[in-house]
Parts: structure tokens; C-alpha cells; sequence
């Protein structure tokens, strides 16, 4: 037994004993532990006690530091050619209650003179949705480039945006999928991989992720922090994700220079979207999945449900008005105003509707 399996055994050891003996340990090990098993250098069955124990006991904020380091370790890190990069975090599980806008934020805010990344991954539990791969590879665009790829697109005038996938950007965290999907449940990975920020801008990185549950935006702020994002939008999104609901009122959060998060109230009324909607609804005839024995995913068909929001979205970025027009609208005005770049969130709006009605963005997307 060598010293790192020594480590992994001890480590199990402490918090496997329990919901009232289990021990915390300490960020250091958390990174250990979790070196060890993007390194596949223990045995499966260790590496999956590990994330389990860990989300039974309730991982502490030390230990999720540990794992979002060791995940950052197995990152390639690009620095792109331009002083400021937003990066989209959306759930790398995806959507299956609605379509996804999101997808082409990215677009709308390189319109808008912000260069823009989203990150994503072909298929994660629990869910196993449509994510933005699914979408933008349905819309035609590119969706396997290296990290080094997609940060120079950010710097093309003519596109200032990309995708950039987890199997380019770190494989070994990607090569955990499998063991993942025999776990099943949520687990500290979940949380910590749209922190991996494989694109940094020269001067600051920027977050916008999204969250469902009231304990989710400490954390996040506290582990974007800790990934050195200059600031982060905190939003609580349809299905998690980065767009608010388009009918009710909501919280977000966000910190500016790594300082505090702060909340704030939003409301799209203010900003002139009148929606009965809360997200963009699925298309009637979509076709359904099979999925047996999975009680947790909704039955979409991926491949369908994604054409539907890809051809969703490229007419919303020609200016065709709808739920997916007002998700870019909401997100966007969010993310201009927390960068600072308009006064006010119906200020915001009225540039990212500008961008959409002119067919600028559009025209960028390609």
C-alpha cells in the first residue's frame, strides 16, 4: 500500500463512520483525496465512498476548497487575449422542463462588447438534460475546440464568444462521469466543477452561475472566491440555471472585487417583460425518451428538445419576440448591469434588446 492509498484509507476512515461519528477533514486532504481519484490511483469502490461520505455527512467549506483545487489542478488554464472574460456556468446537467436560452448568452454579450464563455459537458447525472453542447452543436456551431481555440475566438472581433467542453479542458474530470452516474445522487463535483474557470481574462474573470436552494449562493460565492473570480452574479435560475423566471419576482446575488455577496431583488415587470410563463415552454410534439429505472430524469428526447432550442434561440437573435427573446433579455440586462457597463437593469434591457432587434447578434453567432 502506498502512501496515497494510506492517505485515501484514513481519510475513509473519518467521514464513513456515520451521521454522528463522521470526522471533517481538512483542505489539504480534501485535495488529496480528491487528486487521488482524478489520478485513478485508488480503487473505485474507495473513490466513490469518498464523494458519498462526504455528501451524507454534509461536506464543510474546507473541504469543498480541497476538491474545487484539486479540479482546478487537472484544468488546463488558458488566458485569452482580452482584459475581461464572463464565464456562464449553467448546470453541466442540464435542462429537461424547459429549453434552454442560456446557450446563447454567450452570443448576445460579445454583441454587447463583453467577451463571453460558456462551459458544458455531453451527458451528467443526475439529470442527464439538454446542455449547451446539445444546443449549439444543433445550431451548427463547434462545440469540440481546445481551451486555447476557444479563448481566441474571444479576441476575433467578429465572434468574442465560445464554448469550451470538460472533456478539453480537464479529461480526467471528465473520465469521472461513469463513476458518477453509479453514484446517482448529487455530490460535491456537482457543485464544484463551473468553478474549474478554464478561460481567464488578462486582468479579471468573471462568474454568472445560477442556484435553486437558499444555502447554494454562500457557497458559491465562497468557492468562486476562492477560484479567483474577480466577481460573481449569483442567479436563482429556472432549473438552476442562469435565467430568473420570466413571470415572478426573485433574489439574486452578487460580489464585486471578491468582497461580499450581497442580495438584491429583481423583477421582470421593471424591465418591461409581461410573460405567464416561467421559462420557455417544451414544444408539444416533442417526441419522449425512454429511460428505465430512472425516476429522477424527466423522459425528454435530448437530441429533439435540443434542435427545438437551437431553432428557439438563432430566432431570437434575429429579433423574433417570445419567451426565449425575454430569457436573453433577463439574463443579459443581469449580467450588463453587475459588470457596471449600464446604470440601471432597464437600461441593460433596452441595449440587449437593441442587439437582438438589429440582428447583430445573429449575425455573430456564426
Amino acid at each position: 500500500m502506498n502512501e496515497t492509498q494510506r492517505t485515501m484509507r484514513s481519510i475513509i476512515q473519518r467521514i464513513a463512520t456515520g451521521p454522528t461519528l463522521s470526522k471533517d477533514i481538512s483542505v489539504e486532504e480534501a485535495r488529496i483525496g480528491m487528486q487521488a481519484i482524478l489520478d485513478d490511483a485508488v480503487d473505485p469502490v474507495q473513490a466513490g465512498i469518498f464523494l458519498i461520505a462526504l455528501r451524507m455527512k454534509r461536506e464543510t467549506d474546507d473541504e469543498m476548497r480541497g476538491v474545487l483545487d484539486a479540479v482546478r489542478d487537472a484544468t488546463a488554464h488558458v488566458v485569452a487575449d482580452v482584459d475581461e472574460v464572463v464565464d456562464v456556468g449553467d448546470p453541466y446537467d442540464g435542462y429537461n422542463r424547459c429549453l434552454p436560452a442560456s446557450p446563447f448568452l454567450p452570443v448576445v454579450l460579445a454583441e454587447c462588447g463583453v467577451p463571453a464563455i460558456s462551459q458544458g459537458a455531453e451527458a451528467v447525472g443526475p439529470k442527464y438534460g439538454v446542455t449547451h453542447r446539445h444546443v449549439l452543436a444543433a445550431a451548427g456551431i463547434a462545440v469540440d475546440l481546445s481551451p486555447s481555440e476557444a479563448a481566441a475566438r474571444l479576441s476575433d472581433p467578429a465572434l468574442g464568444w465560445s464554448y469550451v467542453d470538460q472533456r478539453a479542458f480537464a479529461p480526467r474530470l471528465h473520465a469521472l462521469v461513469p463513476l458518477r452516474s453509479t453514484i446517482v445522487k448529487r455530490q460535491v463535483l456537482t457543485t464544484v466543477e463551473v468553478m474549474a474557470r478554464p478561460i481567464h481574462g488578462r486582468r479579471k474573470t468573471h462568474l454568472v452561475t445560477g442556484y435553486v436552494h437558499k444555502p447554494y449562493p454562500r457557497i458559491y460565492a465562497l468557492l468562486a472566491r476562492h477560484a479567483g473570480y474577480e466577481s460573481a452574479l449569483l442567479v436563482r435560475g429556472v432549473e438552476g440555471g442562469v435565467v430568473p423566471s420570466l413571470r415572478q419576482q426573485g433574489v439574486c446575488f452578487n460580489y464585486q472585487q471578491c468582497g461580499e455577496e450581497q442580495a438584491f431583488d429583481i423583477d421582470p415587470t421593471a424591465i418591461g417583460i409581461e410573460q405567464n410563463v416561467r421559462s420557455v415552454p417544451l414544444p408539444d410534439d416533442l417526441p419522449t425518451a425512454n429511460r428505465p429505472g430512472d425516476d429522477i430524469a424527466v423522459a425528454v428526447d435530448v437530441q429533439a428538445t435540443a434542435a427545438a432550442a437551437a431553432r428557439a434561440g438563432m430566432a431570437a437573435l434575429e429579433g423574433d419576440r417570445g419567451p426565449t427573446y425575454d430569457s436573453l433579455v433577463f439574463s443579459g440586462a443581469l449580467v450588463l448591469w453587475h459588470l457596471g457597463r449600464e446604470r440601471s437593469l432597464p437600461a441593460a434591457a433596452d441595449r440587449i434588446r437593441a442587439a437582438l432587434d438589429s440582428g447583430a447578434a445573429a449575425r455573430r453567432l456564426r
